[in-house]
């Protein structure tokens, strides 16, 4: 006997996302986490660069949606939004759709005959037929090799802070040309820190904002999908994950890549006016000085920092989910990627990822809340082997009262 159908590790947009679509259908579904986690350890201040259909949960026009959000709770969201108003309504959505979610976390998944095992942090074990680790990025925060042994208090990874204007008056070395390198930077320059960024790229890809959505009228949504991941064009394909995992690899790498390259949204061009960003640069050594370090860059400029922060990004790796332990290895990977078949299915039969490791698989839209519109659905139709579409029409009874 299994004590929950599913049992759905990670509170975030993704996870939330899956528990609704699956609650919806009658699916008994436990969700572990703590809602937001990730999103409310990002900088204050920060922005959200993903437009605001794309930054939906769950779906972008039903009862769950950013619309429902303001209309239910009188909210004026501007744009771009903010991240503190973003986690109002992720915390919105967890009241709504997974009011009971369980905040102790997963220590440890292990098979147990047709099912799962999972174990809790106070030592609890809980039986599931399925497991869908939605479990976010945090773990594969990546950092060049060269400083991963250098003090923390010295080096971090932008996803390590949340005040940045602890850098006041002190001078920080950004690396990387993309979001969140860049809005590192802006956000430090204006609490008063001496900011400079260094990235290896030629030239900082920036986006343009809805631009060419609203030139092209009523004829942007066939060139632009509510997604908003991706160019004109790849944009469609890529909203298409089902269409997606179905090209070539010659074909959908070079898609992927211009889909999310590295870039910045055009709202920082003003707020780093008086940031020096040095392009096509790159580190060759870092050591201690002081209290502070030396980094020289390949051009052989050295510049005495009192911190480096990294925004280099992140690289999926399975491995790094300390919870799946030996499990990890019986999982089907390619380049720390999991690979997935239908519903977002591992090789381990009834072990589903969602997210960004499903990026490999079902195309770089799973890397975005958007993409969890998707991934709650097909994996929704896998659990409840419904062929058809699912969609937001109805919400459960016991969440009526709560969504009026």
């Amino acid at each position: 006997m299994h004590d929950t159908q599913i049992a759905v590790i990670g509170a975030g947009p993704h996870g939330l996302a899956a528990a609704a679509h699956l609650r919806r259908q009658g699916v008994e579904a436990r969700v572990f986490g703590d809602p937001m986690s990730f999103w409310r350890s990002m900088p204050a201040g920060m922005l959200l660069r993903s437009s605001r259909t794309a930054s939906s949960i769950s779906e972008y026009d039903g009862p769950l949606s950013l619309d429902s959000y303001r209309e239910a709770t009188g909210r004026d969201l501007r744009s771009p939004i903010p991240l503190d108003d973003f986690v109002g309504y992720g915390r919105w959505v967890q009241d709504q759709a997974v009011p009971d979610v369980d905040r102790r976390r997963v220590t440890t998944v292990r098979r147990d005959h047709d099912g799962f095992k999972l174990t809790l942090d106070d030592a609890t074990e809980v039986g599931a037929a399925r497991v869908a680790v939605a479990a976010g990025i945090a773990p594969f925060a990546h950092e060049p090799a060269l400083t991963k042994d250098l003090p923390r208090e010295l080096a971090t990874h932008t996803s390590e802070h949340r005040d940045l204007s602890r850098f006041r008056g002190r001078s920080v070395l950004v690396v990387g040309g993309g979001q969140s390198a860049l809005e590192s930077a802006a956000l430090m320059h204006e609490a008063g820190a001496h900011v400079e960024v260094v990235a290896r790229a030629s030239n900082v890809n920036w986006l343009h904002g809805g631009k060419y959505q609203r030139r092209l009228g009523r004829l942007a949504p066939l060139l632009y999908a509510p997604t908003d991941v991706g160019p004109m064009g790849i944009s469609r394909v890529v909203a298409a994950p089902d269409l997606f995992r179905r090209l070539p690899r010659a074909i959908q790498q070079p898609m992927a890549h211009r889909a999310i390259r590295p870039a910045g949204a055009a709202w920082l061009l003003g707020r780093l006016r008086d940031v020096p960003v040095r392009l096509g640069r790159s580190l060759e050594t870092v050591s201690t000085r002081g209290g502070g370090l030396r980094v020289v860059t390949d051009d052989g400029r050295a510049r005495l920092v009192d911190h480096l922060m990294m925004g280099t990004g992140y690289r999926v790796d399975v491995a790094r989910y300390s919870f799946l332990g030996d499990l990890a290895t019986q999982v089907r990977s390619e380049h720390g990627y999991p690979v997935l078949g239908a519903g977002l299915e591992s090789s381990v039969p009834g072990l589903h990822f969602l997210g960004a490791p499903a990026a490999s698989s079902f195309g770089p839209v799973m890397r975005f809340v958007s993409g969890g519109w998707y991934a709650a659905e097909t994996l929704t139709r896998a659990v409840t082997g419904s062929r058809g579409p699912i969609r937001s029409g109805t919400v459960p009874t016991h969440l009526v009262d709560r969504a009026a």
